[in-house]
């Protein structure tokens, strides 16, 4: 009985080994038959291929995407986040620097910089901690600030003196703070409400994005923030078209009855081209509500030689950017002068303001070493967009007398007023990897009335604040801030970002 069920269980065996070995063959032949089909189809004799069609793959909806933007001036220098945490991508920046002015003021104050704030010391500029929320198509930011650009920034705004509550202190460690939401059109349309960043003037408010430390004028003497409604359309691939409606020209509040109004348009048409405008109109004069405000800032960056992988030369680009606005109505006439003494119908004199900045970067080492160097100009009668000196030459209300300017000797911003400057820079850095960079850079202003901080300071006879200031109005010669025309200064900076 064992021998027949052994003979029969080999049999059944033998069968089933035949039955998969007959599968295993048929199998192998379509197989072949489906590669030869391809063959003669996908790459047939006349080179065509009309008889079958490759998969198509799935459309990308990323503006941009495929492009390498980390060479841009004002951009991420990284290629991508190292967190990948649903819901929330956290981002850290740190920006420490030390700079030293060959004018040697006495109280160690930086003045018509809003980068530097201290000379002969090591300085936490700004500690940005916060990230990216997202769930479905919501969306949100909130990006802390402190160290000293949350003292040097916000001082610039005087809309938080209108009425009541102390914005300034409010929102001052906020650099931004907005919710969202997306939609799914086109390339994608982003609308956020809140506290966003301005790119008028090119450059980005984070040192850690940008090719030179110490912005030039047209950059550091143009908005850094907005505080209102923003849109980004993107209708294709290469496209952006983002208008604004906002409290004002970099302000917390609104200084008259009417927001801001603007638009940017960035276009790039290839991965080394980048074009872009921003342009705004607004009325910035607080309690001159027939005063109004444009002003156009337009910028074109090109990276003219890319070797990645080079261990010397690897790549170049320059950036281009040109402004020019006015103000005009109440007293103060946009382009023209009209003060002539015998008109009857005076509108005041020019305010307005022109400016240019180029600078060039050269990589070496894979990217990881450069060079840079640039410079630019700026004209501004009526000083509406000059910023103002601290300690006892600034023009601002002192926040403990409003009714009264912070400085016994002001800095005015008069219409009228006339102020022209320039400056050149040229500097070294060195990326280590894409989180941290070191830079070494020699920066040269000059204006054309006295305006950076001289050998005396702009604080006191002794440099410190509660050394008493002596009565010069019997005697002005006893102690007036010391203003100079040009200065001279190096700058070291530590950079840091997750």
């Amino acid at each position: 009985m064992k021998s027949i069920v052994n003979s029969l269980f080999k049999t059944h065996s033998k069968k089933q080994n035949m039955k998969k070995t007959k599968t295993a063959l048929l199998a192998l032949a379509v197989s072949m038959f489906t590669q030869q089909a391809k063959a003669q189809t996908v790459n047939p004799s006349n080179g065509t291929a009309a008889q079958e069609v490759a998969p198509v793959e799935e459309k990308s909806n990323i503006p941009w995407d495929g492009f390498d933007q980390s060479w841009v001036n004002g951009n991420d220098r990284r290629d991508s986040s190292i967190f990948h945490i649903p819901y929330f991508t956290p981002s850290i920046l740190i920006d420490n620097n030390a700079t030293h002015s060959f004018n040697n003021p006495i109280d160690h104050t930086v003045v018509g910089s809003t980068a530097l704030s201290r000379n002969d010391e090591m300085v936490i500029s700004a500690i940005n901690v916060g990230g990216d929320f997202s769930y479905g198509n919501a969306r949100g930011r909130i990006m802390t600030q402190f160290g000293a650009r949350s003292q040097v920034v916000p001082r610039n705004d005087l809309s938080p003196y209108r009425g009541q509550y102390d914005l300034v202190d409010a929102y001052r460690y906020l650099d931004e703070a907005y919710a969202g939401y997306h939609f799914n059109k086109w390339y994608g349309i982003n609308v956020d409400f809140g506290l966003f960043m301005s790119y008028i003037g090119l450059n980005s408010y984070y040192q850690q994005e940008n090719w030179e430390y110490q912005a030039s004028y047209t950059s550091d003497n143009t908005p850094w923030f907005f505080n209102g409604i923003r849109v980004q359309i993107f209708p294709s691939k290469y496209l952006k078209i983002e208008p604004w409606i906002i409290n004002g020209w970099q302000s917390y509040g609104m200084f008259n009855a009417l927001p801001g109004l603007g638009c940017n348009i960035t276009w790039i048409p290839k991965e080394n081209i980048k074009l872009l405008t921003n342009d705004y109109w607004g009325t910035d004069a607080a309690g001159l509500v027939g005063r109004h405000r444009f002003h156009s800032d337009n910028s074109f960056l090109y990276r003219y030689y890319n070797d990645p992988t080079s261990k010397g030369l690897s790549r170049m680009a320059f950036s281009t950017t040109f402004d020019f606005g006015f103000e005009k109505g109440d007293g103060v006439n946009g382009f023209t002068n009209d003060t002539a003494a015998s008109s009857t119908t005076q509108k005041g004199p020019a305010q307005y303001f022109v400016s240019w900045m180029v600078y060039n970067k050269v990589w070496f080492a894979k990217n990881h070493l450069g060079i840079y160097c640039g410079g630019g100009w700026m004209t501004n009668p009526g000083r509406y967009l000059v910023l103002a000196p601290t300690g006892d030459a600034s023009p601002f209300p002192n926040p403990y007398n409003p009714t009264q300017s912070a400085g016994t000797h002001p800095f005015t911003g008069n219409p009228g007023d006339q102020f022209t400057g320039w400056d050149c820079s040229a500097g070294f850095s060195w990326l280590p990897n894409q989180s941290v960079e070191f830079k070494v850079e020699w920066v040269h202003r000059e204006a054309d009335v006295n305006y950076f901080a001289g050998p005396g300071g702009v604080t006191s006879p002794s440099g410190y604040t509660y050394t008493p200031l002596p009565n010069t109005t019997a005697n002005p010669n006893i102690w007036i801030p010391d203003l100079t025309k040009s200065e001279n200064r190096i700058i070291f900076a530590a950079l840091f970002r997750l």
